[in-house]
Parts: C-alpha cells; sequence; structure tokens
C-alpha cells in the first residue's frame, strides 16, 4: 500500500473512531445488547439516534408521498407466503459466495477479494460455496418444511404482490408509485462500517409503475429527483455522486441501475441504488401465482404489464451519512483548551430543535427556561431543558448533539422578558421576546428552501 493510500485509511479509521465515540456519547447509537458483550453488527438507537432516524423518515415520506399526487404508500408485513420468495428468485438466487480461512477461520465474500489468499493471516481459502443471506424461520408450532418462512430480505416484493389491490383502491393511473418504509434482514457474511452494513437495516423504497416505452425517461427523472435530495437536506455536494453500473453488475432482472453513492471515511459507498426493473417482477408473481397483475390502460383500451423504477435507500446509511457529513471539529472556543465538536445536521433533521438553560438555579430562572421548554412542545417542536454544569459545557454538549438553538433564561429576563438565543453553526447570540421565541425558533427551521415547518 502506498504511503498517501495508508495515511488516508489511517485518517479514516481515526475518523470513524471519533464518530462512533460521538454516537455512544450523544445517545445516537449503542452496541445491542453491550451488558452481554454485544452483538455482531446489530445496534440499538438512543434518543437522539431515533428521532434522527425519524426526522429522515419523514423528510423522505414528505418528498416522495405527500410531495406528490402520483405515490401512494403502504405498510406491508414482514413474513410473507414463502412461494413470494420463490417467484422473486431469492429462494434460489439470493446468495453469496463464501469462503473461509484455513488457518484463522475467518469468512470472507469471495467476491470482495483481491486474490486468493486470507488478508487477515495471508493463509489459504477454501473453495467459495454459495450461502442464502435471507433468515429462515418458522411460522406455527410445529418446525418442518410445511411450515419455513423468511424474514423480507427487502420491502419491494410486498409493493408488487400489493400492485392490483393499491391500484385499484386508491385508483391510480399510471405513471404512478407505491411507496414504503420498513424493516429488511440479510444474513450478511461481512458487516463493516458501524452501521452501513448489517443485518437488520430499514428501508425507504419506491417502486414506480410506468408505461413500457417511458422507462427510460423515468429512470433518469428519479436518479436526479433522489440525488437532489440529500443535497437538499444539506449533503455536501462534492462527496456525492451518480455511478451507473457496467452491464456485468446488472441484476438479471434490471434493464439499468445506478447508485448514489458518498465518500465515505472508507472511501465510495452506496446509499441508494436506482434500478430499471422493467417487468420482471410483476411478470414473474402473475405467472407464480396464476393472477392477472396489470394495469387496463382506459385509452387504449387493453392491459399493460408496467415497468418499474426502483429507487430505494437505506435509512441507516443515511442517518451515518448525514452524522459524517455534519461533523465537525474547529479551534478550541476563547477560555478552552479543547476543540469544538459540532454536529452542523440541517435543523429539519436535529434531533433536538432547541435547547433551553437557566443561566444559574436559582431567582426564578429555572421555572422560566421549563415554562419556554413546555411552550416548545405545546407547539410540536422538541426542546430539551439542561441546568447542570456551565452554560459553555452545556452548549458544548448540544453542538455535539446537532441541536441547531440555545436559549439562556438569564438576569435580564426578569426586567423586559428576554431570552439570549445562539445559533449553532455561528455562535452568534441575540435577544429575543420570550413570547416570541417559538416563533423565531419555528420560522427558522423552516428558512431551508423546501421546507416545511414542523
Amino acid at each position: 500500500m502506498a504511503k498517501d493510500e495508508r495515511q488516508q485509511r489511517d485518517a479514516g479509521e481515526e475518523l470513524m473512531a471519533k464518530i462512533v465515540s460521538l454516537c455512544k456519547r450523544r445517545g445516537f447509537v449503542f452496541q445491542s445488547s453491550e451488558i452481554y458483550g454485544g452483538l455482531r453488527s446489530c445496534y440499538d438507537y438512543g434518543p437522539l439516534g431515533v428521532e434522527l432516524k425519524r426526522n429522515i423518515k419523514d423528510q423522505w415520506w414528505r418528498a416522495v408521498v405527500h410531495g406528490r399526487e402520483d405515490v401512494v404508500g403502504i405498510d406491508a408485513s414482514i413474513i410473507m407466503h414463502p412461494k413470494v420468495w420463490e417467484a422473486s428468485g431469492h429462494v434460489q438466487g439470493f446468495t453469496d459466495p463464501l469462503v473461509d480461512c484455513k488457518k484463522c477461520k475467518n469468512r470472507y465474500r469471495a467476491d470482495k477479494l483481491a486474490d486468493k489468499r486470507c488478508p487477515a493471516c495471508g493463509g489459504e481459502l477454501t473453495e467459495p460455496r454459495k450461502f442464502n443471506l435471507m433468515f429462515k424461520t418458522h411460522l406455527g408450532p410445529v418446525e418442518d418444511e410445511a411450515s419455513v418462512v423468511y424474514l423480507r430480505p427487502e420491502t419491494a416484493q410486498a409493493m408488487f404482490v400489493d400492485f392490483p389491490l393499491v391500484q385499484q383502491t386508491a385508483r391510480m393511473r399510471l405513471p404512478f408509485g407505491i411507496a414504503q418504509i420498513g424493516k429488511s434482514f440479510r444474513n450478511e457474511i461481512v458487516v463493516e462500517h458501524f452501521t452501513f452494513r448489517s443485518c437488520e437495516f430499514e428501508q425507504m423504497e419506491l417502486e414506480y409503475f410506468v408505461e413500457p416505452g417511458s422507462d427510460e425517461r423515468w429512470f433518469e427523472f428519479w436518479k436526479n429527483e433522489r440525488l437532489e435530495w440529500y443535497k437538499g437536506l444539506g449533503a455536501r455536494p462534492e462527496k456525492l455522486r451518480i455511478r451507473e453500473h457496467a452491464k456485468d453488475e446488472l441484476a438479471h432482472y434490471a434493464r439499468a441501475c445506478a447508485d448514489i453513492e458518498y465518500e465515505f471515511p472508507w472511501g465510495w459507498g452506496e446509499l441508494e441504488g436506482v434500478a430499471n426493473r422493467g417487468d420482471y417482477d410483476l411478470k414473474q408473481h402473475a405467472a407464480a401465482s396464476g393472477k392477472r397483475l396489470e394495469y387496463f390502460d382506459p385509452q387504449k383500451n387493453k392491459p399493460v404489464v408496467p415497468f418499474v423504477i426502483e429507487p430505494s435507500a437505506g435509512v441507516d446509511r443515511s442517518a451515518l451519512m448525514f452524522i459524517i457529513d455534519a461533523y465537525a471539529e474547529e479551534p478550541p472556543p476563547e477560555g478552552t483548551d479543547e476543540p469544538r465538536v459540532v454536529l452542523r445536521l440541517d435543523p429539519r433533521l436535529a434531533p433536538i430543535k432547541a435547547a433551553v438553560f437557566p443561566l444559574v438555579r436559582k431567582d426564578g430562572m429555572p421555572e422560566i427556561a421549563r415554562e419556554i421548554v413546555q411552550e416548545f412542545y405545546r407547539n410540536g417542536i422538541s426542546a430539551f431543558y439542561d441546568e447542570k454544569d456551565t452554560v459553555g459545557r452545556r452548549y458544548r454538549r448540544q453542538d455535539e448533539a446537532g441541536t441547531p438553538y440555545c436559549l439562556t433564561v438569564d438576569g435580564q429576563t426578569k426586567l423586559d422578558r428576554t431570552v439570549t438565543i445562539r445559533d449553532r453553526d455561528s455562535m452568534k447570540q441575540e435577544r429575543i421576546k420570550i413570547e416570541e421565541a417559538v416563533e423565531v425558533v419555528r420560522r427558522r427551521l423552516c428558512s431551508p428552501v423546501g421546507a416545511r415547518c414542523p
């Protein structure tokens, strides 16, 4: 490995160590079952992490479903009829090539290795064998072949098998989409990079049904639409790119595919895939079920099997990306010797919108501060009360949590009913009236282009 590559790798690993530490310290992400030593690749989202994920999903739903007249949503069962996965090809074909090191017993995906020796110890590897990524379980009290079911490895198939029900009940006309946010499960051989690749993950997925012949145009549309979504929520444009799949990369069902990628500390990685799936899925399920999965075109007066454009994004990957992208270290503020760590999250994604502090725990300041917090909650804006340590330390904690605004009740508050409001990014402070605090914060939360008020 060249010196520059090694330095870049080391810098990336150092940054990821800081991100993992911050996530635990501030309650974004914890190791699952930590008191028992943890479970590989499984993570729990803490109080701030669950809010960040919720805000990401809310922004996706607003953009993809509520922001369009031609998309509706569903929430399908995680466990589906096993014939769904037979028809889709997952039972036979959803596999990765697995190899073991004969010396250190480490396991790897054969298609990700540059040579045939173990990366860890240089030992000899076994011949590749196919490993199915689906989690298998049983439905009912008897564990036999007749009761085998699977945890879904993707959310897409439910939208295909529910296609006629959704189209008819929602009275949709082509082109239209079915959207879903939900958990999926894959028994990955290799889990890596914190929450980037794990066995349990959440997807934000759209199946957009179009008339055959218009699929290439819609494929281009959704590629650009989804790229702009990440930029619109503050991700740095220079860290994002669209990578088209080469022909030998395409899944057997795909007419075309492109990944929206982000430059993570370890290199470029997929955030979202946009695929032109053609009519493969609907035809497969129609053949396997004996049901007609078609759209009757009233203009042409005949049935049509739509083509499908699928933007599929990872919630967990998006959350990790937004944290990494927002992470910054600045020179120590005056009077301190520690660098300021700040998450410059878009205010719409920030778990806490406003923190409220009493300058000291006396003279009625805590009571006024708590009244302001309650007013934020009454208006549907997440707020946080903190009275421990100096105001400077409290600011630092909220900077690390990504809180865009901090309000402080001080001695002047009782005289003129004003408080200071501090901006996370600029650290500038100004005085505003208590009665206007909620509206001032709400207005600033709504300031990004395209933002909707809480």
